[in-house]
């Protein structure tokens, strides 16, 4: 699979709007066949910046989402209300699944 995190730093003025900002986008891709995964999560420590973990099924999949509509719509719609050029770690690993934490094991509760 193909997994990316990505930081947006969000100006001011549009982090507390920044979920309903990047629904559309957000939707559609959640929609795609390819994608396992499209989680954002907004840090604690600097509210204007949020944290995008996506996965895709394959090179295809992936290569499928930035050639999407929404794609190309979110390049234009996006931009100008970010501070700066969001940061991206993307990597090809082999598993279609997260895996357990197995250091932080839960036992079954009652």
């Amino acid at each position: 699979m193909i997994f990316i995190t990505a930081k947006f730093r969000i100006l001011p003025e549009y982090a507390d709007s920044w979920p309903e900002i990047a629904r559309e986008f957000t939707e559609a891709t959640r929609s795609e066949p390819g994608c396992l995964w499209y989680d954002w999560s907004r840090s604690v420590e600097d509210p204007n910046e949020y944290v995008l973990v996506e996965a895709f099924r394959d090179d295809e999949a992936g290569a499928a989402h930035v050639q999407s509509e929404h794609f190309k719509t979110a390049q234009k719609t996006l931009p100008p209300h970010l501070a700066e050029t969001p940061k991206i770690v993307n990597t090809t690993i082999p598993q279609d699944d997260w895996s357990l934490l197995g250091e932080m094991a839960v036992p079954p509760r009652d």
